[in-house]
């Protein structure tokens, strides 16, 4: 529908309009307005007091230098016709290499992040992934003042990073203690998002001890967070430093309103060992874990899905050494619960190599304390087979109760048993449905079914058999050098 209307007869009908909603309006006095306002948080002082601590971090690499005289066209103008039109600039000369020439070596901006001031002596905490093969790394102040600075160390496994500038009297942060810190608070951040220098942004907490499958639980907030903050500090309403920006959750590669920052008693921790040696020093068991759901917890008749369970426990390792088991499920570390399998790794990782610690675990229906001596965490060596070997052995089983777990299994043969070390057992010669699922593979040989021991495929059928169709069939199985534990869910 189409309306036409003069100008002078627009304007007396807006204002006709205007005073039949004024005869019912309700208005707000100026101080209701005001009360209003006074409820939102005021960062100004917060930025006064902070913002000189927070610092742009830029970095270098070294790469080969490419192209050269003769007219070719400068290296920054091709790469903007490359992003931009998605083929070289017209025109430009395609040349071969050159052997008999030297390579020469050219520095090129390779990113730019965040960090804040630790220490008035120069000390910078940032990301790891900041200064992340970097050759050479550029700090500058809020002042405009700039200096190169040293990498004094970087932990991957935190992406928490140290640098070092040459300067005194700095202005250090405060830093909170993330204990106090409440979901639904008010936060900001600072940093330098694609570049722009102490960009200040807020919201607020929404989460804590997030979860994502990395070694750290994160604060989970909605600040904007984009490329640039990372290494930037999440600040508390108190004007301390309650976490270090690092990570967002995006589909785009921008803000989607979900940013994740590193607790700052973790990045203290790993900061503290980066000083004194330049690495960081990590605890281990040697178990694998994983989740206790609702079906393992009925399985194994314990009361409440939480702990870690031990899927497997690694030869020679501590938690060998304690008498460990897989199948335990380790509900506490020197009495500090195990709500769910993140936690065990970050509070041994946290003990220093040589500690006598104590694991409470679940087994058999009660609980136990287990001494534990921690090790150093090592990188992880790659799983050897059960047996090198194709020799012959018995037939394999295949009864209906077998079949219907997705296992084939035979006896071993007295060569396996020798070679494993192994008074019993069975070896898997075909693992499908239920069975895989459950993770088993072929060339695993079965140690137990639930509490009991198998010695051979006679035995492990009746043990099948015996089982309860109705719950999820626990078995104990070695991998290498690894014994491991699997609950095989029947399809129902």
């Amino acid at each position: 529908m189409m309306f036409k209307v003069e100008g002078h007869k627009l304007r007396s009908g807006l204002l006709a309009f205007a005073l039949a909603l004024t005869a019912g309006a309700t208005f707000l006095p100026v101080e209701s307005v005001h009360a209003q306002t006074r409820t939102l948080p005021d960062f100004t002082d917060l930025v006064d007091q902070v913002g000189p601590s927070v610092v742009n971090i830029r970095t270098v690499e070294k790469v080969a230098q490419r192209g050269g005289g003769n007219g070719e066209m400068d290296e920054e103008m091709q790469e903007f016709f490359r992003r931009f039109f998605g083929q070289p600039l017209p025109g430009t000369p395609r040349q071969g290499p050159r052997p008999n020439r030297p390579q020469q070596e050219e520095e090129r901006p390779r990113g730019v992040g965040s960090g804040f001031i630790l220490t008035g002596d120069g000390y910078v905490m940032t990301n790891a992934h900041v200064v992340e093969d970097a050759s050479e790394v550029l700090v500058t102040l809020p002042d405009k003042r700039e200096f190169k600075a040293k990498i004094i160390g970087a932990d991957k496994r935190t992406d928490v990073a140290v640098v070092k500038i040459e300067a005194t009297g700095l202005p250090a942060v405060k830093v909170g203690d993330i204990s106090k810190l409440r979901v639904g608070e008010w936060v900001m951040a600072i940093g330098s998002p694609f570049g722009l220098e102490n960009t200040v942004t807020a919201g607020i907490v929404s989460a804590k001890q997030r979860d994502t499958g990395e070694y750290l639980p994160f604060i989970q907030t909605d600040v904007a967070i984009n490329p640039g903050n990372s290494g930037g500090p999440l600040i508390n309403m108190r004007g301390e430093v309650v976490g270090i920006n690092s990570q967002i959750y995006s589909r785009s590669g921008g803000f989607m309103g979900i940013s994740f920052s590193i607790p700052i008693d973790e990045a203290i921790r790993v900061s503290e060992q980066l000083r004194t040696s330049g690495r960081v020093s990590r605890g281990r068991i040697g178990v694998q874990i994983d989740q206790v759901t609702k079906d393992v917890a009925e399985a194994i008749g314990l009361g409440k899905a939480q702990g870690a369970l031990v899927r497997g426990v690694e030869a020679g390792s501590p938690g060998e050494k304690a008498g460990v088991e897989p199948g335990d499920v380790i509900t506490k570390f020197d009495g500090k619960a195990i709500e769910k399998p993140s936690d065990l790794p970050r509070l041994v990782g946290n003990t220093k190599p040589g500690t006598k610690s104590t694991l409470t675990v679940f087994r058999r229906g009660s609980s136990r304390d287990l001494s534990v001596t921690i090790a150093e965490i090592e990188p992880d060596k790659p799983a050897k087979r059960a047996t090198d070997r194709d020799e012959p052995a018995a037939k394999p089983s295949a009864s209906a109760a077998l079949k219907s777990l997705g296992l084939a299994v035979s006896d071993l043969s007295d060569a396996q048993k020798k070679e494993l070390k192994l008074k019993g057992g069975v070896k898997v010669d075909a693992a499908n449905d239920a069975a895989a699922r459950a993770g088993l593979r072929e060339g695993d040989v079965i140690l137990a079914v639930g509490n009991l021991e198998v010695a051979n495929a006679r035995e492990f059928e009746a043990a099948v058999a015996k089982a309860d169709k109705a719950k999820s069939l626990s078995v104990l199985y070695r991998r290498g050098d690894w014994a491991q534990y699997a609950l095989i869910r029947p399809a129902r």
